[in-house]
C-alpha cells in the first residue's frame, strides 16, 4: 500500500518572522507551497530557504483556487503563524500510512492559541481538505464540524506584529 501523499498550502503577506517555524513543523508533507500575497519583507526568501515553492498571488484568484497547484489531492493548509504540534505530526504520520477514502472531504484539527495567560483551546477547523471532494476561496477551508479529528493540535502563536 501506498503512502497517501499530502501538500501544504500556506498564504502569506509580510509573515518572514513566523513562517520558518511553520515550514519546519510540516515534515510529514511532501510539497510545501507559500502563495505570497506581495510581501516587502523577507517571507519569499525565508519560504525558498525551507524548500517551500513560492507562488506569486494573482490579483482577483480566490486564495483557496491555488489548492489546485498542488500535486496531491490531500491538502493541509496552515496559517504562517501556526505549527504543527508534535502529537499531530504523530497522527498525519500514521494517517499517510494508512489507506485514504478519496471520497472523505476533510478532517478537522484541535487548534491551541497562545495568550498571554498560556494556551487556550479554540474550535476545530477542517485543515487537511481533499480538493478532489471540496472548493473553497478563503485561506482555509469552510468550517465543517461534523467531519472526523485527527488526534493532536495545531497551535497558533501570534506574530506580534
Amino acid at each position: 500500500m501506498a503512502k497517501t501523499k499530502i501538500s501544504a498550502l500556506i498564504h502569506t503577506c509580510d509573515n518572514a518572522r513566523s513562517l520558518g517555524r511553520a515550514l519546519d513543523s510540516l515534515r510529514q508533507c511532501d510539497e510545501c507551497i507559500v502563495v505570497d500575497h506581495g510581501s516587502r519583507d523577507e517571507t519569499v526568501k525565508v519560504a525558498k530557504e525551507h524548500g517551500a515553492k513560492v507562488i506569486n498571488a494573482v490579483p482577483g484568484v480566490s486564495n483557496g483556487a491555488y489548492a489546485q497547484n498542488t500535486r496531491n489531492p490531500w491538502v493541509l493548509c496552515l496559517l504562517p503563524h501556526e505549527a504543527i504540534a508534535e502529537d499531530l505530526e504523530a497522527s498525519l504520520l500514521e494517517w499517510s500510512d494508512a489507506e485514504q477514502d478519496s471520497n472523505q472531504m476533510g478532517f478537522n484539527m484541535a487548534i491551541r492559541e497562545q495568550n498571554g495567560a498560556g494556551w487556550k483551546p479554540v474550535d476545530a477547523e477542517m485543515r487537511l481538505a481533499n480538493r478532489k471532494q471540496i472548493n473553497w476561496t478563503g485561506d482555509l477551508p469552510p468550517a465543517n464540524p461534523k467531519l472526523p479529528a485527527l488526534p493532536g493540535h495545531i497551535l497558533r502563536i501570534p506574530d506580534g506584529d
